[in-house]
């Protein structure tokens, strides 16, 4: 009779998001030790914490044991507050010290992202001995995550230097640190936002950084899967506040339908009542409407293309910002850019607006004897619109940067509400000059 196979990695990983938290717990503890370990790494600090919280006391300590001190700090921080004091004490002495010390920087500054764990060499250590210190990282972290620089310190702990590994490897075992380090090294302040660590990692291809207080004391290393991290949550949290949303702080299904609802209806309120503005306008120009009916055909014409070009500007933008791409002092040209586009792309929509009303009325004369100013309302309300459009949503973002706000938060949404409005006052404003004396 064949021997029955076990349970791999691939067979958790496929059926992990449909167990419960008790089964996930219990298919952990199936896998091999080897593939259970590694599948514990790769988990995110929610998901661990779940695992633990599930796990007797005795093997509680075992799992939380096996992680970094900053991914120990990550996962009483996702943690249920009542079991954080608890996980806390299940770790030893020196790993409770530094991850205490970890929890007291936000959760977003490069503190609380730092392993404070690292290869530190005095500037006369040789390369042997530099080595030595390598290998025994690795032997304790059984080769997992083994670090790609040692770093020079003086006696007081500033930083000199680092040195890398392949340095050492290449070099005479008899050379000292000082000689090998290197110098002009990229530092992260310990305070430092983590967008800005994601910024620094991406402009200077880092696999590793140093983090340092105001002093140039080292306190730990920040590593390229820390800024993975980082960069994922931060775009689910900028994808969610561009569609009109507060950013949720836990996975979509594992959200509580209260919370994901509470999350939703303040901004769909906001964005309701900006609205409402937008039967106020139409309520002003109600005699414009009532002299010439064929204006309220084009009102949603009018008011979608603006709220279109403002989204397309504001998303844009709030790209380049996160990217680094575009910081608040070239706010100037960026309107520049975005106004010169807003005129052509408004020209364009409008052509296509005036050959549609000219052509139609070829086919069906609905349009009346004064279809050509019609045509010309609705052309130069266009490029009014969307050039109005396109200002307001690349301003809306640096306005909102200057202000200490997430620049997110001008969303698409946000943005064509406040277009909608803005819209239909440039629309029967050209209406009322151009249509003056005739329709109206």
């Amino acid at each position: 009779m064949p021997k029955k196979k076990g349970l791999t990695y691939l067979d958790v990983a496929e059926s992990w998001p449909r167990l419960t938290t008790a089964d996930r717990a219990r298919r952990l503890k199936q896998l091999p030790p080897e593939a259970a370990h590694e599948f514990f790494f790769d988990l995110s600090a929610a998901d661990q914490a779940e695992v633990l919280v599930m796990l007797p006391p005795a093997e509680r300590r075992l799992w939380i044991r096996l992680l970094a001190p900053d991914d120990v700090a990550d996962v009483i921080q996702a943690a249920p507050s009542d079991q954080r004091g608890g996980l806390l004490a299940l770790l030893d002495e020196p790993t409770r010290a530094e991850v205490t010390a970890l929890l007291a920087y936000s959760e977003d500054e490069a503190g609380g992202l730092m392993n404070p764990r690292y290869i530190r060499v005095r500037p006369d250590m040789t390369a042997a001995e530099a080595l030595g210190y390598f290998r025994r990282q690795a032997q304790e972290r059984s080769g997992r995550d083994t670090p790609a620089f040692a770093y020079v310190l003086d006696v007081d702990g500033k930083l000199l230097g680092q040195v890398s590994l392949t340095r050492l490897i290449a070099a005479d075992h008899a050379e000292s640190a000082a000689r090998l380090m290197q110098t002009d090294v990229v530092t992260i302040p310990e305070a430092a936002d983590q967008e800005e660590v994601a910024h620094l990692f991406a402009e200077h291809s880092l696999v590793a950084a140093p983090v340092v207080d105001d002093k140039g004391r080292m306190k730990g290393v920040v590593t390229a899967d820390d800024v993975v991290a980082v960069v994922e949550e931060e775009a689910t949290e900028d994808i969610q506040k561009l569609g009109g949303s507060a950013a949720l702080d836990a996975p979509y299904l594992k959200t509580a339908f209260h919370r994901m609802v509470r999350k939703r209806a303040g901004w769909l309120s906001a964005l309701f009542l900006g609205e409402m503005l937008t039967a106020t306008a139409m309520a002003f120009f109600e005699e414009e409407i009532a002299r010439a009916v064929v204006l309220a055909l084009f009102v949603p014409l009018i008011i979608s293309s603006g709220g279109n070009s403002g989204s397309q500007a504001s998303t844009l933008v709030i790209r380049a910002m996160a990217l680094g791409e575009v910081r608040l002092r070239d706010w100037w040209r960026v309107i520049r850019r975005e106004l010169a586009a807003g005129l052509v792309l408004g020209g364009v929509l409008g052509s296509i607006g005036f050959l549609r009303i000219v052509l139609w009325q070829m086919v069906s004369p609905i349009y009346g004897q004064h279809y050509m100013l019609v045509a010309a309302t609705v052309f130069c309300s266009l490029i009014g619109v969307v050039t109005f459009g396109t200002f307001a949503g690349s301003l809306l973002p640096f306005i909102l940067r200057r202000l200490g706000f997430d620049p997110a938060s001008a969303s698409a949404p946000f943005v064509a509400t406040l277009v909608d409005v803005t819209g239909l006052v440039i629309y029967f404003t050209a209406a009322s000059l151009i249509l003056r004396g005739t329709v109206l």
